[in-house]
């Protein structure tokens, strides 16, 4: 342990008053464990755009209220500084210590004059985001890890639009926590003195009633499922329950099982390690009552809902759809819904992704929408919305999605939204029903009439500082020699998102000027063949992640090219 890292431990000596952190750090100390010990300090947890993300525990590079609090002390010295009494709009999902971080961050927040409106109750992402809008606030906190495993919490900040916040913004108030000093440095008010003076108030109930109305406008119009219809539905002990069972509820759907081992909110997730709905292990319980129930359809939602898994049942087993096979079927569909009502489908924009499947540009040619493809995160997807939405062409918006398991149909948000994803599914879903297809064969058919397109990812985790040099000397390497061949296919062509390159853009009217890219770390490699590999480091996790992207005539010839890209791209990994 450097001496740097050794005063960092001592100062936490001094100066922790909660009884588990220091128990911690006095059992870290004791046992002489040094490697625990760096991690925990080598390093400030980073503030990105994705805000704070980390293990919970002692420590610097730690979740905990201490690092909770000099974050909410950077970003309360930046709204004083750009906004006139500014005011924000606080959430939490149920993961571990997340309600101490939210009234510390309310503390801090009050203790700066600004006004905070916090949601009574555990409640989805989307909410948050939602809420921002509708109560006009400057800004936004939602305290969630999304998918992680039960060790971790995190911090996401959001702008005065509801989306997350931009590059620009995450570096301003990164360098203002970088100024705060943790023991020293944080103004604080006691969160029940906030109240009294009404610099903390309780979000009203009408804001999350004004959610759901505004999410069931999107549904279709007149729809009805059969009353036969049945969903098996999981909230993963996460935030799902309230907003999906009112959801379902407005749109007739009627017969809802929910898993009761994973009904109620807890932040161990004692019945999945990784509540992530995109893998089977978390679905099982669910599956195993859709074995009893014999649901039409089975829906998951993560801890902080704002992505959605669903499993099929299809000749005798549990089909899962992947996160670019549902969002392939939605955009399809919505595309078709909105030419059966007679609007100009070629006004319409869908957006998704880079790392998202190449198939919605198929789609997009054939059915005459216009796709955009931005980078990965919903911001960007929002940022499409709000472009939308200042050239009075609101409704041009058709739906985003992200491979992760993201979706957003309607303009109620600015981040990806489970709820609402579960009710299109649900929807799309019965109207499929009707006509006595599954969403496995209706997948089928798109891959049959457009190719099959299909996605894989590798991830490589370089935990510790020694990792993160090796991130970049992966990165680097990438650049500055790329390979002119991948698993035996030629690179035809290739991008380095770091320069910013122009927006790519399928079909549709695309009335407006080009749109640039902002730089990101991310490089892309075209394949012949129509196949491709894109690297990019993980902006939450110390990983590296390459996405597969294969192309054949049969699901036998696409797996074939994608586990070829695979070994190649985890040899590049190593």
């Amino acid at each position: 342990m450097d001496k740097e890292t050794e005063a960092k431990v001592q100062l936490w000596r001094d100066n922790v008053k909660e009884a588990d952190l220091l128990e911690e750090l006095e059992a870290l100390v004791a046992a002489g464990d040094e490697e625990k010990l760096n991690d925990a300090f080598y390093r400030d947890l980073a503030f990105g755009t994705a805000g704070l993300r980390g293990v919970l525990g002692v420590g610097t590079n730690r979740m905990n209220v201490y690092v909770v609090a000099q974050a909410t002390q950077g970003l309360a010295d930046y709204l004083n500084a750009h906004y006139d009494n500014p005011t924000l709009a606080l959430a939490r999902d149920s993961r571990l210590k997340g309600e101490d971080f939210q009234r510390v961050a309310a503390g801090v927040l009050a203790a700066n004059g600004i006004h905070v409106y916090l949601y009574p109750r555990i409640e989805p992402v989307p909410t948050l985001s939602f809420a921002v809008r509708y109560l006009k606030t400057s800004a936004g906190i939602v305290l969630t890890a999304s998918h992680n495993p039960a060790a971790y919490n995190g911090y996401k900040v959001y702008n005065d639009n509801g989306g997350q916040i931009t590059d620009e913004a995450a570096n301003e108030i990164s360098a203002n926590i970088a100024g705060v000093d943790t023991f020293g440095g944080v103004k604080m008010m006691d969160f029940d003195e906030g109240l009294e003076k009404g610099l903390i108030e309780w979000t009203p109930e009408e804001v999350l009633d004004s959610f759901i109305e505004h999410v069931k406008k999107v549904s279709i119009p007149g729809f009805k499922a059969d009353p036969s219809y049945s969903v098996v539905y999981t909230p993963l002990n996460g935030t799902g329950m309230e907003c999906v069972s009112r959801i379902l509820k407005e749109v007739g759907v009627e017969n809802v099982s929910v898993v009761p081992e994973q009904s109620e909110p807890d932040g161990n997730f004692p019945t999945c390690k990784y509540p992530n709905p995109e893998f089977r292990e978390a679905l099982q319980l669910a599956l195993d009552l859709a074995e009893e129930v014999k649901p039409s359809l089975v829906v998951a939602t993560d801890p902080d809902a704002d992505r959605m898994g669903t499993a099929i049942p299809h000749a005798g087993e549990y089909k899962l759809l992947s996160g670019n096979e549902m969002g392939v079927l939605l955009m399809n569909w919505l595309a078709e819904m909105a030419a059966e009502k007679g609007e100009d489908v070629a006004r319409k924009v869908a957006v998704t992704t880079i790392v998202s499947s190449s198939m919605p540009d198929a789609l997009a040619a054939d059915l005459g929408f216009e796709l955009r493809r931005v980078l990965t995160g919903f911001k960007y997807i929002g940022d499409q919305i709000d472009q939308l939405k200042d050239a009075g062409e609101e409704d041009r918006y058709l739906m985003g999605f992200e491979e992760s398991y993201g979706y957003l149909i309607g303009t109620h948000a600015r981040d990806k939204d489970a709820i609402v994803a579960v009710e299109m599914c649900v929807e799309m879903a019965a109207h499929y029903a009707a006509q006595g297809k599954d969403l496995y064969e209706a997948m089928e058919d798109l891959y049959q009439k457009y190719g099959y397109y299909l996605n894989g990812t590798v991830n490589a985790a370089y935990p510790g500082a020694a990792g993160a040099e090796r991130m970049a000397q992966i990165m680097d390497g990438l650049r500055k020699q790329p390979p002119t061949e991948i698993a035996g296919y030629k690179v035809v062509g290739m991008t380095d998102y770091a320069t910013g390159p122009e927006m790519p853009r399928t079909s549709g009217l695309q009335k407006e000027a080009a749109q640039v890219l902002p730089p990101a770390n991310v490089i892309e490699f075209r394949l012949e063949g129509d196949n491709k590999v894109i690297f990019r480091p993980s902006g939450t996790e110390p990983k590296v992640k390459a996405y597969l992207f294969s192309k054949g005539a049969t699901r036998a010839e696409s797996e074939a090219v994608r586990d070829k890209l695979q070994a190649a791209s985890e040899a590049i990994l190593k």
